[in-house]
């Protein structure tokens, strides 16, 4: 299933929650260098949805605060999770 997030690197702790809007959120503590930010991206919401790191990947916006992710799990366990957040 994709998803489109915004992601906030250098962020003082991680978080995965929606803003006013209803947009995708993602905040992380690795800084935007080097690709550290799309691999510490990828570990975390791996984590966040209970799927291996190679379960998670960046489709476009490498460079972007703006991202298109590929996340290989159910569609079921996604958006309960997603739904969870909305709570």
């Amino acid at each position: 299933m994709q998803l489109h997030v915004k992601v906030k690197p250098g962020s003082k702790m991680d978080a995965l929650f929606y803003d006013e809007a209803g947009l995708l959120n993602v905040k992380i503590k690795a800084p935007a260098q080097d690709g550290k930010a799309n691999t510490y991206l990828t570990a975390f919401l791996a984590k966040q949805f209970g799927i291996p790191k190679s379960g998670v990947t960046i489709l476009s916006g490498f460079t972007s605060q703006h991202k298109r992710l590929e996340i290989e799990a159910g569609e079921a366990t996604i958006r309960d999770m997603l739904d969870s957040l909305k709570k």
